[in-house]
């Protein structure tokens, strides 16, 4: 208690710009939000009421002081969840402002932006709203009019209920096959520039399989939604709810299905010359069916709890990131179930254009969206995994 006595003693604003000025990692001067949270951490290094909560306090117990690959990692490793934030003696309006959540959402954006790949695109970031609307409008505008200049109608036709008789498959495979594995590429280079940068702050050690297999867990199971204790996290008031951890889980387990819906009947076209359309119970339908209804319940969920969250809790300027990504989501989920329910009307022409617009948009903001939390995360808790197996130079920790 010596040590948050001593810092006591300080403004927010000396102990600001005492931390800023110590913390500088080499060359590279921190940010004001990666100053922000290590001036926080050092308070909470201090206080340690918060040492059980999740996996970012055990980790922070490892460090002294803070640089920018530290303070990367533990970004990447904080959940939101919020119990620290409603535990906290010193958050607002405490002189010490000390509020966890917030400021490691703000670095998780920068994260993002410092590690997007190619660099010069990690602006649309910051420019999520604008993005999105322009992915969805280019994507929309596209099925729209190739499905008026293939079939002269948007409205009818004899279409035995069949998808590719609107399209056909090659050119689908054409305009899908390229966005998906540029998205693909642009994350997993991203994802390595960060794996590189925190791994000699996590002390180097290559990954076990021991370690592998916790992290796999833990993201599996979202095991820090659950505010370290069970009973849920924070999202509007005091009250602890699981209900943020259900919704990731149906959103999440539900685009799983979908990917392995698309997955399989891959394999059935190329592998068994069987061709779409699919109905029940092929395997394509059933795993797609049920994916389609998880997603749209997830999400539902998510964009409710999103509308509900406390304004202390997390960063406002992301909102329009999180939203539009869940919207995405909603409507993709929605437009497809749509289309198989409608598969032998009129409507099928337009609701297809629409729905290949809406995943269209999905695919090409993957790389510069909401969508890369989890894979930071999912990398920063093998980190914290492989970390926690090594010895504690500095044996203050609990674990």
């Amino acid at each position: 208690m010596q040590q948050l006595d001593q810092k006591s003693r300080s403004t927010p604003l000396e102990a600001l710009t005492r931390d800023a000025r110590a913390l500088a990692n080499g060359d590279t001067v921190l940010s004001a939000p990666e100053a922000e949270v290590a001036r926080q951490l050092q308070i909470c290094n201090a206080c340690r009421y918060c040492e059980g909560f999740c996996a970012v306090f055990p980790a922070m117990t490892r460090r002294l002081e803070f640089g920018k690959a530290d303070i990367h990692y533990l970004a990447n490793l904080c959940h939101n969840c919020g119990a620290c934030l409603h535990a906290c003696q010193y958050a607002p309006p405490h002189e010490f402002a000390v509020n966890v959540p917030q400021a490691m959402a703000q670095v998780r954006v920068q994260t993002y932006v410092d590690y997007a790949w190619p660099p010069a695109l990690g602006a649309l970031y910051q420019r999520n709203g604008l993005t999105l609307s322009l992915a969805l409008a280019a994507g929309l505008a596209i099925f729209l009019l190739l499905a008026l200049a293939l079939n002269g109608t948007l409205w009818g036709g004899d279409l035995r209920g069949n998808f590719y008789n609107v399209f056909p498959h090659n050119l689908l495979v054409g305009l899908f096959a390229p966005v998906f594995l540029f998205a693909v590429l642009a994350l997993g280079l991203g994802v390595r520039r960060f794996w590189r940068e925190v791994t000699p702050a996590t002390t180097g050690a290559p990954v076990s399989g021991p370690a592998a297999a916790e992290a796999t867990s833990d993201v599996l199971r979202l095991k820090y939604l659950d505010g370290g204790h069970g009973e849920g996290c924070h999202n509007a008031d005091d009250e602890y709810t699981l209900a943020r951890r259900r919704a990731h889980h149906l959103t999440f387990y539900g685009f799983m299905l979908c990917f392995a819906a698309t997955s399989v009947a891959t394999v059935y076209h190329y592998a068994f010359g069987w061709t779409a359309p699919y109905d029940l119970p092929s395997l394509p339908k059933l795993l797609g069916v049920a994916g389609g209804l998880s997603l749209l319940m997830g999400t539902a969920g998510l964009f409710k709890l999103n509308l509900q969250r406390h304004p202390l809790q997390g960063d406002a300027s992301q909102k329009p990131m999180d939203r539009g990504f869940i919207a995405l989501l909603f409507f993709a989920s929605l437009t497809g179930l749509a289309l198989w329910l409608a598969r032998g009307s009129v409507a099928l022409p337009s609701l297809l254009a629409v729905h290949l617009g809406v995943v269209m948009a999905l695919f090409a903001t993957l790389p510069y969206g909401k969508f890369a939390h989890g894979i930071f995360r999912s990398a920063a808790l093998l980190r914290h995994a492989v970390e926690k197996r090594q010895p504690d130079r500095l044996g203050l920790g609990a674990d």
